[in-house]
């Protein structure tokens, strides 16, 4: 029987009989922080907010929902940006919090390897780690709410893919609930482990979509002894690039980040807050923010310093952190533009990726299409250029009314989706496809994928009740077509 034929209080019930005391939150005002992400663009009303203390009670919650149709989304911090994680508004789905499940199961320096729940904030995990000596290399600005399961369920990306690669790269294994309530332990710390399909793969990066993870084994590396970061101003983002290939050569696997960020998101920072002056003593259009990392006896100092030296037909202008606060203060300034580029409002996010030889290009044209299109909008660039990751992000005119906005929002994507479907890239880079992307995803995926994809959610979710209309539309048995 679908959930939505009965009554709300009969299928509050139904789920207060299959669980323990304290699991289920239904009153508004206690589900209130449930409803809405980081963002604030996105908001739900939940039938009910579940919040499990263990694999055994998500085990039983999810028998539950699929005996009597009742659709659910897992959830984390609510730091996601394509309302993946956000309730759908009628009222009709059951939010599963994985907030309370979030112990270190076990951690191994001789493995350099961590067990943890899915609802540990990742700040929390890495803390776990450098206690240890170790470091867990995933790392962005909403490290201290994020919680594991989500970056496992999104694959987050952030500032040191190029080293690490992103999280699919950093799991060993997984323990999952299905969508019937069966437990799949995948959890291992295995590095090699070739008996046939990797099932972990299905569920990193699938949104809720096949299934709740519930805990993560993570890889974990030796925490570095030395952290230099530097700060250079070039005349365009193809130097930019040109300097990229020589890093990674001359500084080969020490390199940890290569962030780009264009002189807008610059004068971004220094007016977000008082008292920050100009980073280098002269103005330049492009930017790049340098770390690099590295144990034992290497002078990293030294080689970052030979490197810049040797750059010096690329790099106008450029300075080294000389303390690990210096270098803070540095990476300050990224921080600050990403917080303060809406002006306090609302502003066009977008994820891309296209190949790195090709994301000079991409930029140019990419602007050179918005400011024709929309001279008006205020375009901020920033990205991963190690990953050919571009955050090209569109700010509306000051006093645009909300209706206004949203076309401009629509019209300035489908410019900059244009632009990357000509270089092949993809349109999220790490934060995947939930509600807000799907259309543009649907109408850009070819038939052969989405049929294998389609086959897989089927397998693996039949009753079609996890996180429903997230990726994909509902099936046609649910109102839509997938």
């Amino acid at each position: 029987m679908d959930a939505v034929t009965l009554p709300r209080e009969h299928m509050l019930a139904i789920l207060r009989e299959a669980l323990p005391d304290g699991i289920l939150l239904t009153g508004a005002d206690e589900m209130e922080r449930y409803t809405r992400d980081w963002s604030g663009d996105h908001f739900g009303l939940p039938l009910a907010v579940a919040r499990p203390r263990s694999v055994d009670e998500v085990s039983a919650l999810m028998r539950c929902c699929s005996l009597h149709g009742v659709p659910v989304v897992p959830q984390g911090g609510l730091t996601g940006l394509v309302g993946a994680a956000v309730a759908a508004p009628g009222g009709g789905e059951v939010v599963i919090s994985l907030e309370r499940m979030n112990r270190l199961r076990s951690i191994s320096a001789i493995d350099f390897a961590m067990v943890v729940e899915a609802g540990c904030i990742l700040e929390e995990a890495k803390r776990y780690a450098e206690a240890e000596d170790c470091i867990l290399p995933i790392t962005f600005g909403a490290q201290g709410s994020c919680r594991i399961g989500g970056n496992v369920a999104t694959n987050a990306g952030g500032f040191n893919v190029l080293r690490y690669g992103m999280t699919r790269d950093l799991v060993l294994g997984l323990e999952v609930v299905l969508a019937d309530g069966r437990v799949w332990n995948g959890l291992k710390l295995l590095r090699k482990d070739n008996r046939g399909y990797d099932l972990k793969q299905l569920f990193i990066g699938s949104e809720g979509t096949l299934g709740i993870v519930t805990a993560v084994s993570l890889k974990l590396f030796p925490k570095p002894t030395q952290v230099e970061t530097a700060l250079v101003g070039l005349r365009s983002v193809e130097d930019a690039m040109a300097l990229y290939a020589r890093a990674r050569r001359e500084c080969s696997d020490l390199l940890t980040a290569f962030e780009l960020i264009l002189r807008g998101g610059i004068e971004i920072a220094l007016g977000a807050r008082s008292g920050l002056r100009d980073p280098l003593s002269e103005v330049c259009p492009v930017y790049v923010l340098i770390e690099a990392s590295a144990g034992g006896r290497v002078d990293l100092r030294a080689i970052l310093q030979d490197f810049l030296i040797s750059a010096e037909d690329l790099v106008v202008d450029g300075v080294v952190a000389s303390s690990r606060a210096q270098g803070d203060q540095l990476w300050l300034l990224r921080e600050l533009m990403v917080e303060a580029q809406g002006r306090g409002g609302r502003y066009l996010r977008t994820d891309v990726s296209v190949p790195i030889s090709t994301l000079s290009g991409f930029v140019e044209d990419a602007l050179a299409a918005l400011s024709k299109s929309h001279p008006h909008a205020l375009p901020v660039t920033y990205g991963h250029v190690g990953d050919g990751n571009i955050h090209l992000n569109v700010v509306p005119p000051v006093g645009m009314g909300a209706g206004e906005i949203d076309s401009l929002f629509h019209e300035t994507e489908e410019v900059i989706f244009e632009v990357v479907d000509r270089y092949g890239g993809s349109l999220s880079a790490e934060h995947g496809i939930g509600k807000v992307k799907q259309n543009a995803f649907l109408k850009r995926i070819d038939e052969v994928s989405l049929d294998l994809a389609g086959r897989i959610k089927d397998a693996l979710d039949p009753g079609a009740i996890m996180s429903r209309g997230r990726i994909f539309l509902p099936r046609a048995a649910d109102s839509g077509s997938r």
